[in-house]
């Protein structure tokens, strides 16, 4: 596996020397990199010693205790609260970009030590253990509540949750395949402002819905591919080309309008990335082979079918069998025939509604 910002330069390293190079980036500083040094015995032997034990790893992905969510909420409304409205704009807009960068290094750092650890540290089949705290998880659990009548298929749902393995093994083999690259940014303009993706939210939203770092399985797909979050209306990504790939298949399956621009370099501060140009995206997805691209999209779609916004429109479906379920032009020729007789149709009306 690799961490998702290596920044090896294409000119120096074939393919397969830039995906040992991503694979190993993490744990190799800057020195080691500007000198194209091996590690040395001292400094691998610092790296080992701070790695987690399993249960401190899964810690990591685990959501806080909602004690805790609360507590933090409040502290960071807190910080801004100012004598004037110009200065609580000022605090608030600082407090947004601390945030995000915040995230970004805490999701880095996560992932890289996640692909760090051996094979008997690693949680197995993690995104299994994570999905009760996933909101597409918990939106799954209420519209099969909702399903009196039998409108969603309950029975493929159910059996691809019980598979919902086959996510880390597809990110795995994913990994294994993508070329390294530098860091690339880019934000996704959503329809309407909603969050179809399931972004960690930070600051301003347009509809009142956040969501929890590692809260949504998207955010746990992307997290592998590189760091994003959601504020107002357009999701903020900074990470390898795949997981930009992803987002428009996602989006394109579900019929989700959205729109791409290169993120500019002064819009997430203090934080490493390459702002590119529409030619400059064509290049990096000509990267990808063939078979890379086919994983992505299966992934994808996989991530779409659990979508929060999947099962929202079952739900809206189950609603609308509600408002449909009797025979309205049977009633309209009941209620006529009634009319012209005279009568007023009152609670005594015998005939059954269907």
């Amino acid at each position: 596996m690799t961490e998702p910002t290596a920044k090896p330069t294409a000119k120096l390293y074939d393919q397969k020397g830039a995906s040992t190079f991503a694979k190993n980036s993490s744990s190799i500083d800057k020195n080691d990199i500007g000198h194209n040094q091996p590690l040395s015995e001292d400094k691998l032997k610092n790296k080992v010693a701070i790695l987690p034990d399993k249960a401190a790893l899964l810690a990591l992905f685990t959501l806080p205790t909602s004690e805790n969510v609360g507590s933090e909420s409040a502290r960071i409304d807190s910080t801004g609260i100012e004598n004037s409205e110009t200065n609580r704009t000022a605090v608030n807009e600082t407090n947004i970009a601390e945030q995000r960068v915040a995230l970004y290094r805490a999701q880095h750092e996560r992932t890289r030590l996640l692909y760090m650890a051996s094979a008997a540290t690693r949680p197995t089949y993690l995104v299994q253990t994570l999905k009760a705290q996933f909101a597409e998880y918990q939106q799954y659990l209420l519209a099969q509540q909702l399903d009196k009548r039998g409108l969603m298929d309950t029975d493929a749902l159910e059996r691809l949750w019980q598979q919902l393995h086959v996510v880390d093994d597809i990110i795995a083999d994913i990994v294994r395949h993508m070329p390294a690259q530098q860091p690339a940014g880019w934000q996704l303009t959503m329809q309407d402002g909603h969050n179809p993706l399931r972004f960690a939210t930070v600051g301003k939203l347009k509809h009142g819905k956040p969501i929890l770092e590692q809260a949504s399985l998207n955010s746990y797909v992307l997290s592998h591919f590189g760091v994003s979050s959601f504020t107002y209306d357009r999701g903020y990504y900074i990470g390898h080309v795949v997981g930009y790939l992803f987002s428009c298949y996602f989006c394109a399956h579900l019929s989700v309008s959205y729109s791409v621009t290169s993120l500019g370099q002064q819009v997430v501060a203090d934080y490493e990335y390459a702002s590119l140009e529409t030619p400059h995206m064509v290049r990096l997805l000509q990267g990808l082979d063939s078979y890379c691209k086919k994983r992505i999209y299966q992934l994808a779609v996989i991530c779409a079918r659990l979508s929060v916004f999947a099962s929202d429109k079952r739900i809206e479906r189950m609603l609308i069998a509600e408002v449909n379920d009797f025979d309205k032009k049977l009633q309209q020729q009941h209620l006529d025939v009634l009319l012209l007789q005279g009568l007023m149709p009152d609670n005594n009306d015998s005939t059954p509604l269907f």
